[in-house]
């Protein structure tokens, strides 16, 4: 047996399916089919049953992958820990990151990360929803996590900064002429609007009905910085939290009133090892928006915007 085989076993067991497992692993299916298979004549016991919805573990199948959850978990911190103490942490750091936030601080923080560890392999994932990364923490799933709100004890939440809420206005509207934009004055405007389950579609209809608004939907997008580039060729206005914002469309960006901001969280699994402990200071040393504060104005033409760092859209439950 090898942790490789408790590893597959798991993630069949969190998918339900062996297709789904090999694709949040990375590996082909096949592989992933014969792991198990060799790992069930090891045993001489089926770990899994197939079920209308899916594979589910049988009850023995349940009382081993209990001790495969135990034996990969100790594994990781053990390698991890080894491995710092030799400036030389190796392995992998799975990190989600809630839509839209951190968007400029977390590229930098990652980048020193890997500059005092380059073997270190880490993987990225944006979640829309605050919900599905708050189960996934509680799972186990991520090693760390960056989102707006979070319902975990105080010991695992780390208030890191606030974000402010800022509104992109297309080129030539007429709120650009003023320096902050009253909420109230954008009435009859269509918006450029998020995924129906997301925690920044879920801010933006809240807003809007504070003051009053109808929400009015131009289109959907499932980035942030889409919304952005969307609002700034005329498409709707949208909300989004200041650091989101490529550079080139600073121009078409106002601050609202009144100011609106989300909380920047931070959740460290249980039992962080060495990578997730010098992220999270990484992080802590980012400036993050105050509230209240004017973004500053960026020079670059719409047309032309300048690269930028963008999270792929991905889920890893």
């Amino acid at each position: 047996m090898s942790l490789r085989q408790y590893e597959y076993a798991l993630a069949i067991a969190e998918e339900g399916s062996v297709t789904a497992a090999a694709e949040r692993l990375h590996v082909a299916q096949p592989s992933v089919s014969q792991q198990i298979r060799g790992l069930e004549r090891e045993l001489g016991v089926k770990l899994f049953a197939r079920t209308p919805t899916g594979l589910v573990p049988t009850m023995v199948g349940r009382a081993f992958l209990r001790e495969a959850q135990v034996a990969v978990s100790a594994s990781r911190r053990a390698r991890a820990t080894a491995r710092a103490g030799a400036d030389e942490l190796v392995g992998e750091l799975v990190v989600a990151v809630q839509m839209g936030f951190g968007t400029r601080q977390l590229p930098r923080a990652l980048g020193e990360l890997r500059r005092r560890f380059p073997q270190l392999e880490v993987s990225v994932f944006e979640e829309p929803s605050a919900a599905e990364l708050d189960r996934l923490c509680r799972r186990g799933t991520l090693d760390f996590a960056l989102m707006a709100a979070c319902e975990r004890s105080p010991a695992d939440a780390h208030h890191l900064g606030d974000e402010e809420l800022v509104v992109v206005l297309g080129d030539g509207h007429r709120q650009l002429a003023e320096d902050r934009v009253e909420l109230c004055e954008l009435g009859g405007e269509p918006w450029v609007r998020f995924d129906r389950d997301s925690t920044l579609d879920g801010v933006l209809l809240k807003v809007l009905r504070d003051n009053g608004l109808a929400p009015a939907t131009a289109a959907r997008v499932s980035q942030a910085a889409t919304a952005v580039r969307w609002a700034a060729h005329g498409l709707g206005v949208t909300l989004v939290p200041a650091s989101v914002v490529p550079q080139g469309y600073g121009h078409l960006v106002r601050p609202v009133s009144p100011v609106l901001s989300q909380p920047v969280i931070a959740v460290v699994r249980q039992d962080a090892g060495p990578a997730e402990t010098a992220l999270l200071e990484l992080l802590r040393r980012e400036t993050w928006s105050e509230p209240g504060t004017e973004p500053e104005p960026e020079p670059e033409s719409v047309s032309e915007p300048m690269p930028e760092f963008e999270f792929a859209s991905s889920s890893v439950s």
